[in-house]
């Protein structure tokens, strides 16, 4: 081996059907093996905020034929909250199973398989006997560990295999040749028990990409073709670096990680999979980018619950998927309501309440002004068919700033009518409630009115206009 010196083999030219053009290929790279690590201090000195650089190369969008979500809910997502029950893990697990629809757009879910409880939620979830989400485990590299994946006969299991020098040095106390020596062999024990590897590049954005991450993952490859069995590499932003700038730099572009894994390494889009964090809120354009330049799969949790900021919302790729395909290939978007409500009422999560799609007032508005909007045309103020897609339909919260309008739309909302029975901000109605709820606020009051506040108003005022709006409904049926 060449001593820090990356080793490239003989350029050859191999025609493209994808872009039908003459391309170089054949790109070989060795291990770079170091006494002492790469830390990136030019990026990461670690006194001041992390710094984004650019080289200005470009690589082209390449969305694969097929992409899918993966969920760590119960693996990661599960480290950052109070321990789910059994209960809790298959319930979830269900809404997984009707979120991703016949086609199993929730592709695959990662459990524990370290204690009877994580072991019996396991076999409770493989009971169901879905297709989808396939239930893999995470291991660690032991013996005793692989034999627990065969006894469930769990086809596949994620296992650690740390890229950067933070973690190959700093932490394991090893050198990277002494890394992927030992990394190989544990990966070779899986392959002989016919477990597929899901390696976990640790950290790959602070990692040497050409001098580590692509001779390690062209290692992979070699065992994969020899083995016959599909190797599949988790691509693990573990800090949150990755940039979806076009012209960044490695090892903080997201199109460059990606990019590199197929046409260095050799990897198909089906293999590799992303798995981002949010310190620096770019958790979902980061997985939206991975799967646009190339990685089939994103790797999320419901809510995006996980360690520090959390992984990426798997609700939200789920709306990404619709928004980049034209269509939810069956997914059904309305569980994300449900799954919500479940979190908060049996797991007693509490949810932001401007968390999009999830929180109690992300289509909620307060303005008068908005509201006055969404009585004309909800289009004005929502960001689409709420009710429709998530069974969400937008509201008002009604305050000091609700006005008329507020007034006229929650009564609509609330009493679920529509045309010809609409009420109108200037409706004689609308205006005695409104004097009720000024006198609230003029008393020092600063929360909003409740339903059951605004209910008892209306019964106060005219009881006949209050039952006849509560009938309305069911006339209708």
């Amino acid at each position: 081996m060449e001593n820090n010196e990356t080793v490239k083999s003989q350029t050859v030219l191999e025609y493209s059907n994808a872009t039908n053009l003459l391309e170089q290929s054949a790109y070989k790279y060795q291990l770079q093996d170091r006494e002492t690590p790469n830390l990136y201090r030019y990026l990461f000195d670690y006194e001041h905020v992390p710094k984004v650089s650019f080289n200005h190369r470009f690589v082209p969008i390449n969305m694969p034929d097929e992409i899918r979500i993966t969920d760590t809910t119960f693996r990661d997502g599960q480290q950052s909250t109070s321990p789910f029950t059994v209960d809790q893990i298959v319930d979830l697990y269900k809404f997984l199973h009707r979120l991703g629809g016949p086609k199993g757009l929730v592709r695959q879910s990662e459990f524990f398989l370290y204690s009877e409880k994580d072991r019996m939620a396991v076999e409770r979830c493989l009971d169901l006997g879905y297709e989808f989400p396939e239930v893999t485990s995470w291991i660690r590299a032991s013996s005793k560990d692989f034999e627990l994946v065969k006894q469930f006969g769990l086809k596949e299991s994620g296992v650690l295999v740390s890229c950067s020098d933070y973690h190959i040095y700093n932490k394991m106390g090893l050198t990277r040749a002494k890394a992927v020596d030992k990394y190989l062999g544990v990966v070779k024990e899986m392959l002989s028990l016919g477990i597929r590897p899901r390696c976990h590049f640790e950290d790959i954005t602070r990692a040497d990409y050409y001098g580590f991450v692509v001779p390690f993952a062209e290692q992979l490859k070699l065992l994969m073709d020899e083995s016959g069995i599909p190797i599949k590499i988790r691509a693990c932003d573990t800090m949150g670096f990755g940039v979806t700038y076009q012209g960044a730099a490695l090892p903080r572009s997201v199109p460059g990680i990606i990019y590199g894994l197929q046409h260095y390494a050799g990897f198909p889009s089906s293999l590799i999979e992303w798995h981002g964090h949010n310190d620096f809120y770019k958790v979902v354009t980061n997985a939206s980018t991975a799967w646009l330049y190339g990685c089939s799969g994103v790797n999320c949790s419901l809510l995006g619950i996980g360690k520090r900021t959390g992984n990426c919302q798997l609700e939200a790729m789920a709306i990404e998927y619709a928004s980049l395909r034209g269509t939810t290939d069956g997914m059904d978007l309305s569980v994300i309501t449900e799954i919500a409500d479940y979190f908060e009422r049996e797991i007693g999560y509490d949810i932001p309440p401007r968390t999009p799609f999830v929180g109690r007032n992300f289509n909620v508005t307060r303005a008068g002004i908005h509201a006055d909007g969404l009585l004309k045309d909800q289009e004005i103020y929502n960001i689409f068919d709420t009710e429709k897609i998530l069974g969400r339909p937008a509201a008002v919260a009604v305050d000091s700033h609700s006005g008329l309008a507020g007034i006229a739309f929650w009564m609509n909302s609330y009493f679920r009518l529509s045309g010809e029975y609409v009420i109108d901000k200037h409706s004689p109605i609308v205006a005695e409630i409104k004097k009720l709820v000024d006198e609230q606020y003029e008393s020092g009051r600063t929360t909003a009115m409740g339903d059951s506040e605004l209910e008892y108003m209306l019964q106060t005022i005219d009881f006949d206009e209050y039952e006849r709006l509560s009938h309305i409904n069911i006339k209708r049926k």
